[in-house]
């Protein structure tokens, strides 16, 4: 069954949850296909990038990515190019300032100085009890999910507003929103995601910027797989 929850504006940087079914996807890529083909992406790495490019790029979307491993990397660019897809990819560390900077430079000369659409969805996660918390699993996982996608978006500004119509897209998590065991840290990481995305909002839609942000479930990943039955 389709279900579908919105929680506010679509410029008010609120959480969405969507499930469709093939149809609604279908239905989708028809009448949104023109749209993602006239719009340049980056699309930031983590353990659900593949399916984020493939997914863009599928729908006519030239799209930047970028990963810390290389090899894995050259292979997706690789395997994407020879579906015709316009991707392009950096190798790069998001919890390093000089590599972030880097990117974006490869990004706006990419793209000549303009970026339609910015998805942030690089993140980490350590699963303990909050007593069994050491300081640096706090910093490791704040640096990662805040700090990074934070930074980020303050490079990627010009380049957004340069567009005449930017997008920042987060990827967020239901335990952003509700409480679960062992996820303390990440569940703060995500909840902080959801108030900055506000706040962007907020202070950038003068700047014609739209930002939001998607709170998935769980989702089977090679994290995620050992505690997923």
């Amino acid at each position: 069954r389709e279900r579908k929850r919105k929680l506010g504006g679509r410029s008010h940087g609120k959480c969405w949850y969507e499930l469709q079914r093939p149809k609604v996807v279908a239905e989708r890529q028809d009448r949104f296909g023109h749209w993602w083909n006239q719009r340049d992406w980056v699309s930031l790495s983590s353990l659900s990038w593949y399916a984020i490019v493939a997914e863009l790029a599928g729908l006519g979307a030239s799209v930047h990515t970028c990963s810390r491993n290389e090899k894995e990397l050259n292979e997706r660019v690789e395997e994407w190019r020879g579906k015709g897809f316009q991707v392009r990819g950096s190798v790069c560390d998001l919890t390093c300032n000089t590599q972030k900077e880097e990117l974006i430079k490869t990004v706006s000369s990419v793209f000549d100085g303009k970026l339609n659409i910015l998805v942030n969805n690089a993140a980490t996660v350590v699963l303990k009890g909050v007593l069994d918390h050491r300081p640096e699993d706090c910093s490791y996982v704040l640096k990662a999910n805040l700090e990074s996608p934070y930074h980020l978006c303050q490079l990627a500004h010009p380049l957004l507003k340069a567009s005449g119509d930017g997008n920042i897209v987060f990827l967020s998590s239901i335990a952003g929103v509700v409480a679960l065991p062992a996820l303390s840290i990440y569940s703060a990481s995500k909840g902080a995601i959801n108030q900055l995305t506000k706040n962007l909002a907020c202070e950038w839609a003068k700047d014609n910027i739209r930002i939001n942000t998607v709170a998935p479930g769980p989702v089977k990943t090679t994290i995620t797989k050992p505690v997923l039955v």
